[in-house]
């Protein structure tokens, strides 16, 4: 579990800030909260930016950082939310069903989630949940399908991998405050005879005419994870926008996005894992052309991964400061290594800026001479468990988790 923490969390955010200051974070704000407008509470409520193209419910976000897959998927452009703390409004979206109307937030601490699979279930409100417990935990919050684009780039003819074109930029790196699940399921009791998984539901609003499992966010994962979920109602010391699943969100370290249920309403330990079709028929590992398969490995875990922010385009010859976000999903991350030759060579990169811990990003920054020419940028990470990341990752049916260090790979002609 993430231990508890001993600073308020504006201490916390106050101290990443004096790093920052002290130069060892990368430039661009690292530690910006970037809540929406003055009503962080009611997020789409406030008039839309001049010249803006984003969706209502996220018309408080800072346009000129996405680029706009659809209403749904909103792609934060590379290297404007890879300091060590990603801003709010620059945090990428992606949602698989409408999100709820504001009027959730209104009143956060009466939101109700139900507690099951425990001895003595019951439904709880936030206004209950914060009287149980308090911990933060930084994570890296990624889709699934981050990277995908390049999966799809790697097809053969005749084959297609349907989905968002995401490249880096559907990850962010945020502080997420809340009560560990653990300690609500023991207030409770303690689990339910055989519960083998940790089962969320979300809170939107299903459109009507369909069957429910067919369309509802309901996500099981291994009960093992009981000791480091846990229940947030704040993100980066502010209460959780309602386009990023306030009041209320399951958070998952270490796990994928779609494992992180927003505008959670019920928790339970269960034995099996839920039939919902985003469970058993979505987020499996399958092969291209495939039919995805409860029997198939359901997407949890993040692999361990790496890309560079800076530079993007060429410059001069000359020393050039390479930087960029590394991270290890379950396991800390435990080394970087950029190459400037298409990975030919090798030079371990060293980090900068305070460690987080396990399941955040680490900034790293590597000052290099560049002569003239054409120069191919990589970065190649290494966890604490030994897992390195690849040069490429072999296609899958869903373009899921991604982690090879070629795709994103930057090439640079200096003059």
């Amino acid at each position: 579990m993430p231990e508890p923490t001993t600073l308020h969390r504006r201490n916390l955010l106050a101290a990443g800030t004096a790093a920052v200051a002290a130069g060892l974070a990368s430039p661009a704000s690292a530690f910006e909260t970037g809540q929406p407008g003055t009503e962080p509470n009611k997020p789409g409520t406030e008039p839309p930016k001049a010249g803006t193209k984003l969706p209502g419910y996220v018309a408080w976000k800072d346009a000129d950082a996405f680029t706009v897959h659809s209403n749904q998927t909103l792609e934060t452009k590379r290297g404007l939310a890879d300091g060590v703390i990603t801003p709010i409004d620059r945090l990428f979206i992606r949602n698989n069903v409408n999100p709820p109307g504001d009027a959730i937030v209104a009143d956060r601490d009466a939101w109700r989630v139900e507690i099951a699979g425990v001895a003595k279930p019951a439904t709880l409100t936030l206004a209950d949940l914060k009287r149980l417990g308090l911990t933060s935990v930084a994570t890296v919050l990624q889709c699934s399908g981050n990277g995908r684009r390049y999966m799809q780039d790697m097809l053969q003819p005749g084959q297609k991998i349907s989905g968002t074109p995401w490249t880096v930029g559907a990850a962010g790196c945020v502080i997420w405050t809340g009560v560990p699940l653990k300690a609500v399921v023991e207030s409770l009791g303690g689990p339910a005879p055989g519960a083998r998984f940790v089962t969320g539901t979300g809170g939107e609003v299903l459109p009507p005419g369909l069957k429910p499992k067919d369309i509802v966010v309901e996500r099981s994962v291994p009960l093992t994870t009981l000791d480091t979920v846990i229940l947030a109602w704040e993100v980066n010391g502010a209460p959780i926008p309602l386009a990023h699943g306030g009041p209320l969100r399951m958070i998952v370290p270490g796990y994928s996005g779609v494992n992180n249920i927003k505008y959670v309403k019920t928790v339970a330990l269960t034995e099996a894992e839920t039939d919902a079709k985003i469970q058993a028929a979505s987020y499996r590992m399958h092969g291209v052309g495939e039919k995805a398969a409860p029997s198939q490995p359901s997407i949890w875990e993040q692999p361990v991964r790496s890309w560079i922010s800076v530079p993007l385009t060429g410059g001069p010859a000359g020393r050039t400061l390479v930087t960029g976000v590394a991270f290890g999903g379950l396991h800390a991350i435990a080394q970087v290594e950029v190459s400037a030759d298409g990975g030919k060579t090798w030079t371990r990169a060293p980090f900068v800026g305070p460690d987080l811990g396990p399941y955040a990003w680490r900034v790293f920054a590597l000052p290099i001479d560049l002569p003239a020419g054409t120069h191919v940028l990589a970065s190649r990470a290494t966890d604490a468990a030994g897992n390195v990341q690849p040069e490429n990752t072999p296609p899958n049916g869903g373009g899921y988790s991604y982690n090879g260090w070629r795709g994103p790979a930057i090439t640079l002609e200096v003059a």
